[in-house]
C-alpha cells in the first residue's frame, strides 16, 4: 500500500493514505517530464490531509482531482501541509455558464435482477411494510404507539410496521407548507410501503381532505385514513386500520424482478479526505453499472455542487436540461443569499478534520458519485423521478433532508458515504459504505461496505461489481445495519415562516 495518492497527474498536491512524518520523504514521478522527484516533508501530514509536490505561490490555484480546490492564501513550499491556515476558496456568488456538452455513451450490459414486490399500479418495492404517515407532529406519538403495538401483528410477508414522526403539517405558509404537503404525498405513494395509514388530528392545515388533492389516486385497500377528532378512540380505531392493512400487505410475494426498475439514490455525509478517492468514486461506478441496466439513479445536495457543477452541466443530455441544471444551482445560492447567509460557509468542522479544506475541495469529491453517465433528469424538489439514467435533485446538504428527499422522489434505496461515520437511517434501506477502513473496522454496526480497501490492494472495477451485488442483495430483503438496528428517519426541507 501506497502512503500518498496523487489522483491527477496536474495536481500539485497530493493526499497522504497515512499520516507522513516531517521530514519522511516520498517519491513522485513528474509527468511532464517522467523523471522521478523526491519531496521532502516540512511538516506532518495527517492521513487524508494534502501535502504540496510543488512550490506554489501566494494567490496561485490549488490543484487536486486536476481542478482548482482553491487559491493559496500565502507561500507553500513543496512539503507543506495544505489545509485552511494557507488555501481559501476562489468561488464567486451567481455565475452565468456556458453549455460546453461532453459526450459520454454507457454501453448496454446484461439484464441483471433482485427479488422485489410488484405492486398493482406497476411499481416495484424493494421492502414490504406498513407505513404510518402523520400529517401533523400533534399526532406523533400516537403514530409511534400505534406501530409498536402493530409490531406484535405482523405476517405473511410484512416486514414490519413504521411510524414517520415529523414536526410540520401546521402553522406553515407558502412554500413551506407546499413542501411537506408534497413529501408527505411523495411518501405514501411509495412502493416500500405494502400498506399506509394516514393519521391525521384534524384541525391542521394539511389535513387528511387537503392531502388527499396531492396523493392523487389511490387503492382503498392500500391506503387509510384516520381523523382522531372525529373518533372516540383513536388508538382501537387505528389498530382495527392497521389489522386491514397488514392483512393486506401480507400477500405480497417477492419474484425476480429486473434491476432496470430499481432507483438509487446517492449522498455523501461526513465526508474526509478519502470520500472523493474511494467511496465516491466506487459509488459513480455503481451508479454507471445500473444506468448500463436500464436503471436510475439520483444524485443530490446541491450546495455540494458548488465548484463543480460545471462537469455535470456539460454532461447534460440535452441544452434544456443544461438550462434547468443551472437554475437548480443559481436558484440554490439565491435562497442563501435571501437568508442573509455566505453561500460557501461549507466544508463542516468534520470534513476539515477528515483533510477537505474548501468547498471546491469537497464538491469535487463528492460529484464523483455521479460517474460517467449523462444527466438524463433534473428534478425540483419533492418532484418524482420520471426518466431511466442520472437525475439531479434540488435539496440541501443535510443528512436527513437530502436523503428524505431522495426517498420521496421515488428512491427505493440510498447509498450513502461517509469517512466519519453516521447512524442515521431514512425512510428505505440506507447503505453506509466508508471512505476508509478504520471507521469501517470501529464501527461494524454503522457500516454496511468498505470502500476502503481501495487504497490498499482491491480493483476497482472488482469493487463496483461487489457493491452492484451487495444493492441487489439489500434489494431482494438483506437488511443494512440502521435497519437491524431499527433506524427509520424522516426530514422535510424547512424553509419558510411558521405562524
Amino acid at each position: 500500500m501506497k502512503d500518498f495518492i496523487k489522483i491527477n497527474d496536474n495536481d500539485n498536491v497530493v493526499v497522504a493514505i497515512k499520516e507522513i512524518a516531517a521530514g519522511e520523504e516520498i517519491v513522485l514521478e513528474d509527468a511532464s517530464t517522467g523523471k522521478e522527484i523526491v519531496v521532502k516533508a516540512l511538516d506532518i501530514i495527517p492521513a487524508g490531509h494534502k501535502m504540496a509536490v510543488r512550490n506554489i505561490s501566494a494567490g496561485d490555484d490549488v490543484i487536486k482531482y486536476g481542478f482548482r480546490i482553491g487559491n493559496a492564501k500565502e507561500n507553500i513550499n513543496a512539503g507543506q501541509w495544505v489545509h485552511v491556515h494557507n488555501i481559501k476558496t476562489a468561488l464567486g456568488d451567481l455565475l452565468e455558464y456556458t453549455y460546453e456538452p461532453v459526450q459520454t455513451v454507457l454501453e448496454q450490459t446484461e439484464e441483471a435482477f433482485f427479488n422485489g414486490f410488484n405492486r398493482p399500479d406497476g411499481t416495484v418495492g424493494v421492502r414490504n411494510e406498513i407505513w404510518i404517515i402523520p400529517t401533523v407532529g400533534c399526532v406523533n406519538n400516537i403514530a409511534t404507539s400505534m406501530a409498536k403495538r402493530a409490531n406484535s401483528k405482523i405476517k405473511g410477508s410484512v416486514e414490519e410496521v413504521i411510524a414517520f414522526p415529523h414536526p410540520y403539517g401546521c402553522s406553515q405558509m407558502g412554500d413551506d407548507q407546499e413542501n411537506t404537503r408534497t413529501i408527505l404525498a411523495d411518501l405514501i405513494n411509495h412502493p416500500n410501503a405494502g400498506g399506509v395509514l394516514v393519521l391525521g388530528l384534524g384541525c391542521e392545515n394539511s389535513n387528511i381532505g387537503e392531502l388527499k388533492r396531492y396523493i392523487g389516486e389511490y387503492d382503498d385497500e392500500r391506503v387509510k385514513f384516520l381523523v382522531c377528532q372525529e373518533c372516540e378512540d383513536e388508538m382501537e380505531e387505528g389498530m382495527r386500520l392497521l389489522d386491514e392493512l397488514i392483512n393486506y400487505a401480507a400477500e405480497f410475494k417477492r419474484e425476480k424482478i429486473s434491476a432496470s426498475k430499481l432507483v438509487i439514490g446517492m449522498k455523501c455525509g461526513g465526508s474526509d479526505g478519502f470520500s472523493g478517492i474511494t467511496a465516491n468514486p466506487l459509488v459513480g461506478r455503481f451508479s454507471d453499472i445500473l444506468i448500463s441496466k436500464g436503471g436510475t439513479t439520483i444524485l443530490t445536495e446541491v450546495p455540494e455542487m458548488f465548484g463543480a457543477e460545471t462537469l455535470l452541466m456539460n454532461r447534460c443530455a440535452s441544452k434544456e436540461l443544461f438550462a434547468q441544471t443551472v437554475s437548480l444551482v443559481n436558484d440554490f445560492k439565491q435562497y442563501f443569499k435571501d437568508n442573509h447567509q455566505t453561500i460557501y460557509e461549507n466544508p463542516s468542522p468534520g470534513n476539515k478534520k477528515g483533510g477537505i479544506s474548501t468547498l471546491e475541495d469537497k464538491s469535487l469529491g463528492c460529484t464523483q458519485k455521479s460517474g460517467s453517465a449523462l444527466v438524463s433528469g433534473v428534478l425540483s424538489y419533492g418532484a418524482r423521478v420520471k426518466q431511466s439514467g442520472l437525475n439531479l435533485l434540488s435539496a440541501p446538504g443535510n443528512d436527513l433532508v437530502a436523503s428524505t428527499a431522495l426517498a420521496a422522489s421515488g428512491a427505493h434505496i440510498v447509498l450513502f458515504t461517509t469517512g466519519r461515520g453516521t447512524p442515521f437511517a431514512s425512510p428505505v434501506p440506507t447503505v453506509k459504505i466508508s471512505s476508509n477502513t478504520t471507521l469501517a473496522q470501529k464501527k461494524k454496526n454503522w457500516i454496511d461496505f468498505n470502500a476502503g480497501v481501495l487504497v490498499e490492494d482491491a480493483e476497482f472495477e472488482e469493487m463496483g461489481q461487489k457493491l452492484f451485488d451487495y444493492v441487489l442483495e439489500v434489494a431482494s430483503g438483506k437488511k443494512v445495519c440502521s435497519e437491524e438496528a431499527g433506524f427509520h428517519d424522516m426530514a422535510i426541507f424547512k424553509q419558510g415562516v411558521t405562524l
